[in-house]
């Protein structure tokens, strides 16, 4: 079983075994989830691209230019500075 020491800031470093196992890197993200039993869970979030692959497609949907794509970035950003 790996164990890890809570700092005084609040940090923990990940076992290097536990980081091999879920093939974590610097950079990585994680989440930790409490179950309604108590239990802590960790899951790594990071995905790679070609986990993601398809995951937008939808049948019968008109492709969207890059222009669109560009614009609709920039109204959702302008949104979320308000």
């Amino acid at each position: 079983m790996a164990m890890a020491m809570l700092t005084s800031k609040g940090q923990i470093t990940i076992p290097k075994e536990i980081r091999d196992a879920f093939m974590l890197n610097t950079g990585d993200k994680v989440e930790f989830i409490i179950t309604k039993g108590g239990d802590a869970i960790f899951r790594p979030v990071t995905k790679k691209v070609d986990d993601l692959f398809g995951r937008l497609y939808k049948a019968g949907r008109k492709p969207v230019s890059l222009e669109k794509m560009d614009a609709g970035i920039r109204e959702k950003m302008k949104g979320d500075l308000k």
